[in-house]
C-alpha cells in the first residue's frame, strides 16, 4: 500500500507498507525521486571542473561535481549534458557512463548515474534563478587531497571522485 503524503516539483513522499521477513507489516516513509546524474568534467590537461554550490538545505557552500535531477522522459545522458552546460558553462563532446548508485537507499529511491565528460568546450554558464554556483578548475592532485582530507563532504562527489581515482589507479597498475 502506498499513501502519497507530499508532492513537490522534484519528488514525492509516500508512506509505504511492506511485509517483514516474518510476515509483519513495516511502515516506511519514502522519498520517491525521478533519478539524477552527476558529471565528472575532465579537461584535456587532466584538471577537473568542480563547482562551489550554495546548498540552502544545509546552509553551506559545498565543493561538488555538477549534477542535476532528470526531467520526465529524459535519458540520463541528456540530463548530464544539460546540467554540465547549465552549471559549469562547459559542453562535452564525449560523455562516458561511469557508475550508478542509490544516493540514500534508507529513505529515498533516487538512482544516480555518473558520467565522465571529456573533450570539453567552454560555452556560457546558464544558472537557474535560485542557483549560486562558482566554477573552480582543480588539478587532479588537489582533487585527490580534498577527497582524502575530508574537504569534499558531498556524497555524490566523494563517490564519483573515489571511483575515478581508483579506476585510473587500477588501470595504470595493469
Amino acid at each position: 500500500m502506498h499513501i502519497k503524503l507530499l508532492t513537490s516539483r522534484a519528488f514525492s513522499v509516500e508512506q509505504r507498507v511492506y511485509e517483514s521477513a516474518v510476515g509483519d507489516p513495516i511502515t516506511r516513509d519514502v522519498v520517491v525521486h525521478p533519478g539524477a546524474v552527476v558529471i565528472l568534467p575532465v579537461l584535456a590537461n587532466g584538471h577537473i571542473v568542480m563547482i562551489r554550490n550554495h546548498r540552502y538545505t544545509v546552509e553551506m557552500d559545498l565543493w561538488e561535481l555538477p549534477a542535476g535531477t532528470r526531467e520526465p522522459g529524459e535519458s540520463p545522458e541528456v540530463t548530464a549534458r544539460r546540467e554540465l552546460e547549465e552549471e559549469t558553462g562547459y559542453r562535452a563532446e564525449v560523455m562516458t557512463p561511469a557508475i550508478a548508485f542509490f544516493t540514500s537507499p534508507g529513505i529515498c529511491t533516487e538512482w544516480m548515474h555518473a558520467f565522465v565528460a571529456t573533450n570539453l568546450e567552454k560555452v556560457e554558464q546558464n544558472l537557474q534563478g535560485d542557483e549560486r554556483i562558482e566554477v573552480e578548475i582543480v588539478p587532479p592532485a588537489e582533487a585527490r587531497r580534498g577527497l582524502i582530507d575530508g574537504r569534499w563532504i558531498d556524497a555524490k562527489t566523494v563517490a564519483v571522485l573515489g571511483h575515478y581515482f581508483l579506476s585510473n589507479s587500477a588501470n595504470a597498475d595493469g
